[in-house]
């Protein structure tokens, strides 16, 4: 269970919108000392500043690995939150240099379609992101077509997150009217908002609705279960890939090329999410904890700018 600490843990570090996400903190001795060896730099190849959606928490998790990553490579690197519209405006007029968590080909179309030209699509390095509606484990209903029927049994509630979020367009465009769900009221705020309605109603044994994704460290922390989407309003299988803007790999090659080779598995990805977002303490510094996590995956990292992408080929290479 997440425990309302750690909630708010994340909440105060994503409320900071358009501030810097990483900052030093007191930490022991052990995460200072990782810190030093994995996330420092003298920034002497230039300046890259990163675009990360508010709230997405595997665009959050990855973000900050890159940070470390880039910074041990000589970059001086800046975080910055937004929602999805201002991060894919920047991104276009270059206030941004990158983004890291563009899922296609549904949640983030209409972004593509208005900024796609003036932006370079480095490919996907995750495979398996799914836009989802979720229950909880023991609510009376197991699919989207059962909803309208038992709204009441909900609240007439779906709780929602930013409403600038791709998902929170697919719940309203698609999902609603599909399902006829138009009766029932749709709140939006944010991630970390949503994710309070959902451990409120868990501590409290009561019915939730609220939009959700994989991957998401909250399909562990929570007894949830994913409502069956028989019409296909929510999409397939996405990709998730990361973004530049125009001209940034011919400023940045090497970088460019690591972004382009990355991927990261869904063990690997999950295991790094759940020790920023639910297992770290409440003041716990995130450039503290991806240092420690980066000390216990060397190898998968120290693939991430060899060429290898995935890191686990190349160490087979080398064994050959």
């Amino acid at each position: 269970m997440r425990t309302t600490s750690t909630f708010m843990k994340s909440a105060a570090v994503l409320s900071a919108a358009g501030l810097a996400l990483t900052a030093c903190g007191d930490g022991d001795e052990a995460g200072t000392d990782a810190v030093e060896e994995h996330c420092s730099g003298d920034g002497d190849q230039g300046e890259v500043t990163i675009g990360v959606f508010s709230g997405w928490e595997e665009g959050i998790a990855v973000s900050e690995l890159w940070n470390c990553v880039l910074t041990v490579e000589g970059y001086d690197v800046t975080l910055e939150e937004a929602e999805a519209g201002p991060v894919f405006s920047g991104l276009a007029s270059g206030d941004y240099d990158l983004n890291l968590d563009v899922w296609q080909p549904v949640t983030h179309e209409s972004y593509i379609e208005d900024y796609g030209d003036t932006l370079e699509d480095y490919g996907p390095w995750y495979d398996e992101a799914q836009l989802t509606i979720a229950v909880n484990e023991d609510a009376p209903i197991d699919s989207l077509e059962e909803l309208a029927d038992s709204a009441d049994e909900f609240g007439d509630t779906i709780v929602g997150i930013e409403s600038g979020a791709g998902l929170t367009g697919v719940t309203e465009d698609e999902v609603i009217p599909t399902y006829g769900l138009e009766d029932m009221e749709f709140n939006t705020s944010s991630t970390p908002a949503m994710l309070s309605e959902l451990e409120t109603a868990t501590d409290n044994d009561e019915n939730i609705v609220v939009t959700l994704w994989h991957p998401h460290w909250a399909y562990e922390a929570y007894p949830i279960k994913d409502l069956e989407d028989p019409e296909g309003t929510l999409g397939d299988a996405e990709t998730i890939s990361a973004f530049g803007r125009e001209g940034f790999s011919d400023d940045n090659p090497d970088v460019a090329g690591w972004m382009e080779d990355f991927e990261m598995e869904p063990d690997l990805l999950y295991d790094l999410e759940n020790d920023m977002f639910n297992e770290a303490e409440e003041d716990a510094d995130y450039e503290e904890i991806v240092a420690e996590w980066i000390d216990e995956n060397q190898d998968y990292v120290d693939g991430l700018t060899d060429g290898g992408g995935d890191g686990e080929d190349d160490e087979e290479e080398d064994d050959a």
